[in-house]
């Protein structure tokens, strides 16, 4: 009878201790604070804004932009910010090429991205065309301390000719302050050389702010990402940033290109396909401090990565994987976006 006891004490006293060691294993695995960006290639809604160039996403227009379209981008976005959140929901989700906050106010309360509980912030209305970047948040994650707008005035951008940059100060699980800067910089409409000024002088208005930043905290943890309609060795990153692949041991004061070497793993080189041909104009830099091992907000360039999903991808007649857009020219073709999301994850 006795030693019947002690062995199911002993079963017992086992089953309890491996609980507690699953429970402390859990407790120590380290927590995601995932960041998302996504050009959604043209959100409209379906009204003229008076003063705006907008009137190709109208239902009269030659697109035939109607409510029912309208709200299927909807779906189709909230699908594509799902499969990026996987389990979760992203922590934060940077959306270029949206018309205005009630397009955003439709897609975070008037479809099932509402159960998720994001709030927003965006720019409002420089462009000529009223493109905008916005910023989705979940508010349990990422409290925002404080919001810019950057508007651009420069000698190739004057004031109303292009996006706002948006500045976003917030702060993480860990009570560190995360600095974001949303962007997308002038496109290459007109020629990509002939165009690279407009993105360079944009860039060096990005850099003069993430510098006052460093000025007060050397430590400073900034992230900047967007469409930049260059890829990492035209002179918006590499001269005007001075962002650099990430090599060796960080420097906190430096910026990195976590983009600059991505690999998907499949047919894909970039986010963008344009002329039978891969490109990565959607890119995520950040300062050297986040990539700090002992940091404890941090990252690295392999969690770095592109969300080449099956169902935001199609083959073209020649068999080439490209995304699956919304448009072909103002052919309705019932996609998703001409450019891929990227993803990144951070740790704490």
């Amino acid at each position: 009878m006795f030693s019947a006891i002690s062995l199911r004490s002993r079963r017992i006293l086992l089953f309890c201790l491996s609980l507690m060691l699953c429970c402390c294993g859990i407790m120590a695995q380290e927590r995601r604070f995932r960041v998302v960006e996504y050009n959604v290639e043209n959100l409209f809604d379906t009204i003229h804004q008076e003063g705006l160039n907008d009137t190709e996403f109208t239902p009269s227009s030659k697109r035939h932009w109607e409510s029912r379209r309208y709200w299927s981008k909807l779906d189709k976005l909230v699908r594509t910010i799902a499969a990026c959140g996987g389990l979760e929901p992203a922590d934060m989700v940077v959306l270029c090429e949206v018309e205005n906050d009630s397009v955003i106010a439709d897609l975070t309360r008037h479809t099932r991205l509402a159960r998720m509980g994001y709030s927003f912030v965006m720019t409002q209305g420089s462009d000529p065309r009223g493109i905008n970047v916005a910023l989705l948040y979940q508010p349990l994650s990422f409290q925002v301390l404080s919001v810019r707008r950057l508007q651009l005035n420069t000698p190739h951008n004057p004031p109303g000719s292009t996006r706002d940059i948006l500045y976003v100060c917030g702060r993480v699980p860990t009570l560190d302050t995360l600095h974001v800067f949303a962007l997308h910089l002038p496109s290459r409409s007109g020629g990509q050389r002939e165009t690279d000024c407009r993105r360079a002088e944009a860039a060096n208005v990005v850099r003069a702010h993430a510098d006052s930043i460093m000025q007060l905290c050397s430590n400073a943890k900034i992230l900047i990402l967007g469409d930049f309609n260059d890829e990492a060795h035209n002179n918006s990153i590499r001269r005007s940033l001075r962002a650099t692949p990430p090599k060796g041991q960080p420097n906190s004061d430096a910026f990195y290109v976590l983009t600059s070497k991505m690999k998907s793993g499949r047919e894909i080189r970039g986010t963008y396909y344009f002329r039978n041909a891969w490109s990565q104009l959607d890119n995520i830099i950040v300062s050297g401090s986040l990539l700090n091992k002992q940091s404890r907000f941090r990252t690295t360039p392999d969690h770095c990565r592109i969300g080449a999903f099956d169902f935001l991808l199609e083959r073209t007649s020649r068999g080439k994987l490209r995304p699956k857009r919304s448009f072909l020219g103002t052919y309705y073709h019932g996609g998703y976006s001409d450019h891929l999301p990227l993803l990144l994850d951070f740790f704490y």
